[in-house]
């Protein structure tokens, strides 16, 4: 089961945390500061795993990682996650956020978290592996992308409503009514 995934710059600055067991905030960010300094003292061409730190679970966990361009990818795994599993399970993240913002930055991730983290859960929910197929996960994204823009026409026609009336001028057109020549006799009536 996946405990955490954390992404987080070459200075350790987090740029997205999913945890899914329970930790306050400072426990939270004592295991960010701890996989940081694991992680980021392991030279490139060393193994992509290693012991999870004394705050995540120590030796029952392991950190599985990939490290692109400025940004760590860690997955923080129990000892029933297959490591290569993992692996190719980040590959596919990485490369699902590459198609969704051609050329996925560091910027991607933090000005477009909420369809970061739309991505993420198509692939991991509760801990729990739900889809590798890329084709599958983007058909999903591609479906709330068109949800999306649907809900912009709706939530936008109130505004273009009002819009419309305040460019109208209704006590110019209330003068500008033509009433008809009301009938002699009607005219002719006293009371």
């Amino acid at each position: 089961m996946i405990k955490a995934i954390l992404i987080f710059n070459n200075h350790g600055k987090p740029r997205l945390n999913k945890f899914y067991h329970y930790y306050n905030e400072s426990q939270q960010q004592q295991i960010i500061k701890e996989t940081f300094q694991l992680v980021s003292k392991r030279d490139d061409n060393v193994c992509n795993f290693l012991e999870g730190g004394s705050l995540i679970g120590g030796s029952d966990y392991k950190l599985i990682y990939r490290h692109y361009a400025t940004l760590y990818f860690v997955f923080c795994v129990d000892s029933s996650e297959s490591e290569l599993g993992i692996l190719d399970l980040i590959q596919v993240f990485v490369e699902t956020l590459d198609k969704c913002f051609e050329n996925v930055c560091e910027l991607d991730l933090i000005f477009h978290m909420d369809k970061v983290h739309c991505i993420l859960n198509e692939l991991v929910m509760g801990g729990m592996v739900l889809e590798t197929n890329m084709t599958e996960i983007m058909l999903r994204i591609e479906e709330q992308n068109k949800l999306e823009k649907e809900e912009a026409g709706f939530s936008a026609a109130p505004t273009r409503a009002i819009s419309s009336i305040k460019n109208m001028n209704i006590p110019q057109q209330i003068k500008d009514i033509k009433l008809p020549d009301l009938p002699q006799a009607i005219k002719d009536l006293k009371m």
